[in-house]
């Protein structure tokens, strides 16, 4: 509970950013992997653009705290000040969201997925249209690998965010509906 406390404050004391000259020579690493437009084109590596800048301090932050633990963006966040994590999310927040991805649609996945999404509530938390608010992240037009591995890490939690939730709606999915989740929402606009 603690960690989100604290990012709390920091989100409640967020300043416009002033850039720094050296703030593009630390984010370029960042947009290498992810996508200087915000959408990545490296496998198992998610799009970030368009992601609500909470969600991105959060995550910072926990890597920076060593609370999760994915190389290199673990290490990458040592060392980040409290004024750094809030220039980098809102900067990244504001990069443009990804587009689906432009293979041809399979509508009988498509209509599993939404199906699936449907039953699991999904919008809830990430709206509707999946773009995420707050704390929650955009999952619409996110890379199909990433969502497919992501889940997959919720369920048999090796992936632990701040509190249990995604846990809880991850256990009764099965495999194949991971896939089908996935597919449906790496190919929405």
């Amino acid at each position: 509970m603690r960690p989100v406390v604290f990012a709390s404050v920091l989100l409640s004391s967020m300043v416009a950013p002033g850039f720094a000259d050296s703030f593009e020579q630390r984010i370029s690493p960042c947009l290498d992997c992810h996508g200087d437009k915000g959408q990545s084109e490296t496998p198992g590596v998610p799009s970030l653009g368009g992601q609500p800048v909470n969600f991105l301090l959060i995550q910072i932050y926990m890597f920076r705290e060593k609370l999760r633990q994915v190389e290199p963006m673990t290490a990458a966040a040592q060392g980040l000040s409290d004024e750094e994590l809030r220039r980098f999310s809102a900067f990244i927040s504001k990069l443009p969201p990804p587009t689906p991805q432009p293979d041809p649609l399979d509508a009988a996945r498509m209509e599993h997925g939404h199906v699936l999404a449907q039953r699991h509530r999904c919008g809830f938390c990430h709206r509707p249209d999946f773009s995420g608010r707050e704390q929650m992240p955009r999952l619409a037009s996110q890379r199909e690998d990433y969502l497919v591995k992501t889940m997959r890490e919720w369920k048999n939690n090796a992936r632990r965010g701040y509190d249990a939730s995604m846990a809880e709606v991850m256990y009764p999915i099965k495999d194949d509906e991971i896939a089908d989740l996935a597919y449906y929402f790496a190919h929405l606009r």
